[in-house]
């Protein structure tokens, strides 16, 4: 199965209209797409988990000592850009398909 015929969207095989789409971009096009909109869910995510963590004292990894404060947001960035690249909350395939749709009118 080559990278353009992989659904990304929230509809998967059966969009139609999404396949057609992807057959008028380039893969290098489409693997930019793609890497946008991860990068989209996964500031979204850091900034979810930022919040999610700002509130933490005490021991352990979110400890209040000197320091903390630049470990936790880069751990909640590493957390939130593996989040994204596993399948993230959904923001990503939306964002992508959307993209796709638009760059393909414009080739059109």
């Amino acid at each position: 199965m080559s990278s353009t015929s992989i659904p990304f969207g929230a509809l998967g095989a059966n969009d139609t209209a999404f396949n057609n789409a992807l057959k008028k971009v380039s893969p290098q096009a489409q693997t930019k797409a793609k890497n946008s909109a991860q990068d989209l869910e996964a500031v979204f995510l850091n900034t979810m988990f930022s919040q999610m963590t700002s509130g933490l004292k005490g021991d352990g990894p979110y400890g209040d000592t000197v320091g903390t404060g630049a470990w936790r947001s880069m751990l909640t960035d590493q957390y939130a850009r593996s989040f994204a690249k596993a399948g993230g909350i959904g923001i990503s395939s939306d964002v992508y398909r959307s993209l796709i749709m638009q760059q393909a009118a414009r080739n059109s």
